[in-house]
């Protein structure tokens, strides 16, 4: 049997900024994050299975993404806990607001990294991670493959 790629697309929207950078990102402000996740797999091949001829259910997939990265990071606001940043962000959560502390710069290329680990983990055997693609504009975007990583 053949190994197929299936891709899922999500979008929610994520507020950060960008400690020490030279540009305007240095400032709060958000994106309408675009999400596409393709992992690889066989197709079940047993005829009695529920889901013969699928590699992964894509309401199954849906559900990892959504609980590991679309819940988490949906209207939230996300820093690097290692800047001052963590001032702004404890008055934001003092004041109801979802921050997320990450230990990492919260670029695109970062998040996409983050991702990949926490959507790996969830897998179920024989599903691979193929490749993340995180869209922060419309024309700007970060890529993770699992091939560029072994």
């Amino acid at each position: 049997m053949s190994n197929i790629r299936i891709t899922k697309q999500f979008s929610f929207e994520t507020g950060h900024a960008l400690y020490g950078y030279d540009g305007k990102c240095k400032n709060v402000h958000g994106h309408s994050y675009k999400l596409s996740v393709t992992v690889i797999g066989k197709p079940i091949t047993d005829r009695n299975d529920v889901k013969f001829g699928m590699v992964i259910d894509f309401s199954d997939l849906k559900k990892i993404v959504k609980e590991e990265i679309v819940d988490q990071f949906d209207h939230a606001t996300v820093f690097n806990e290692t800047t001052p940043h963590v001032e702004l962000a404890q008055e934001l959560k003092n004041r109801g607001h979802h921050v997320i502390l990450v230990d990492y710069q919260p670029t695109s290329e970062n998040m996409v990294v983050d991702f990949a680990k926490r959507i790996v983990r969830r897998l179920p055997d024989g599903i691979t991670l193929f490749s993340l693609k995180l869209q922060e504009t419309e024309s700007s975007f970060a890529e993770w493959f699992a091939s560029d990583n072994l």
